[in-house]
């Protein structure tokens, strides 16, 4: 009887072993659907017709896990394929060439022209906006240490903070890239920006002098600065990438702090053999109509060459291809 008994046993074993399979399930199915339907219904207000899109963004990133990245405040565990990023600082630029799509962006990064197309969906947002970064459903939060509400941004995304000018900007790339599991592509960039800058640089030297002088001024909200070699407007092209020199006094002046500011009356002494003028067309320019200004050297030989300040004024790697073809074109005509 026993040994009949067996074979009853291990058919009940089975069948039992069935239901509970089918009973978990039907559990994980009513989850994930409940969790479509979340994503969905948070998405619809803020994404309008990208709604579809955006649930399959979240998936792919669910499906695809985390990583976890050494910051510089300490590990962060983020999206191992980010797909919903906010941006509050001056790297929307790093994330654009990275191919990372950017849902909202600081005031500056929407204003700036050369990343409208790539920005068309994002909202604009600061770090007090916290309603509205919520409503926008980020994955990945990136923004300087200084940034607002700190604590409450990291319950909303997982948030990485940086420290202007704590590393050189090429390494601000790569690290941006490592946060966004993108460090082979960072750093095939890095590499190849570094080559086209040095050949560019050997060029220009040869066609203005190895002792020709550059100076990168702006001119914003009525007052003049000049700028020392990592504080944006081609900057670190010009001066580290490049290696053109600057003027004595810009160095005495402005190479520690970053940038220095100035009058009309004095910018004769801080303009070098040429100058990279940065101009703001919401911004009283009426100084280039002094007869101080048109006294310059450069500005009597014609070696001027104006920018617009809202699409020079960052060092992210997007920004840094377009400053170096206009140094190309401005110095060699390429």
């Amino acid at each position: 009887m026993k040994k009949a008994l067996f074979p009853v046993l291990a058919l009940l074993l089975l069948i039992l072993s069935a239901c509970g399979n089918a009973a978990n399930n039907a559990n994980n199915a009513a989850e994930g659907n409940g969790a479509a339907a979340n994503n969905a219904a948070t998405d619809t207000a803020p994404a309008g017709n990208n709604a579809a899109a955006d649930n399959a963004a979240a998936n792919d990133t669910a499906a695809s896990g985390t990583i976890t990245y050494q910051s510089q405040t300490g590990p962060v565990e983020v999206p191992a394929n980010p797909q919903r990023v906010v941006v509050l600082a001056s790297y929307a630029g790093d994330l654009i060439s990275l191919g990372v799509n950017i849902v909202g962006a600081d005031a500056w990064s929407m204003k700036n022209p050369r990343f409208a197309d790539a920005l068309k969906g994002a909202k604009e947002v600061t770090d007090e906006d916290l309603e509205k970064i919520i409503e926008l459903n980020p994955d990945l939060i990136i923004g300087l240490d200084n940034v607002k509400n700190l604590d409450k941004l990291k319950e909303i995304a997982p948030t990485v903070v940086y420290t202007y000018g704590k590393v050189d900007y090429l390494t601000q790339h790569l690290e941006i890239a490592k946060a966004v599991n993108k460090e082979k592509e960072g750093q095939a960039w890095i590499d190849d920006f570094k080559t086209r800058a040095a050949e560019a640089g050997k060029e220009i030297k040869a066609k203005i002098g190895e002792n020709a002088t550059v100076s990168v001024i702006e001119n914003y909200d009525k007052q003049l600065y000049v700028y020392g070699d990592n504080w944006g407007r081609g900057t670190e092209i010009l001066y580290q990438a490049m290696g053109l020199n600057m003027p004595q006094k810009v160095k005495d002046t402005a190479l520690k702090p970053g940038y220095y500011a100035l009058s009309t009356e004095v910018l004769p002494q801080f303009a070098g053999d040429y100058v990279i003028l940065s101009k703001f067309s919401d911004t009283d320019n009426s100084f280039q109509n002094t007869d101080t200004y048109k006294n310059i050297p450069a500005v009597k030989n014609g070696h001027v060459f104006e920018v617009n300040a809202n699409e020079f004024y960052f060092n992210d790697a997007n920004t840094l291809d377009f400053q170096l073809d206009f140094f190309k074109k401005s110095f060699l005509g390429q």
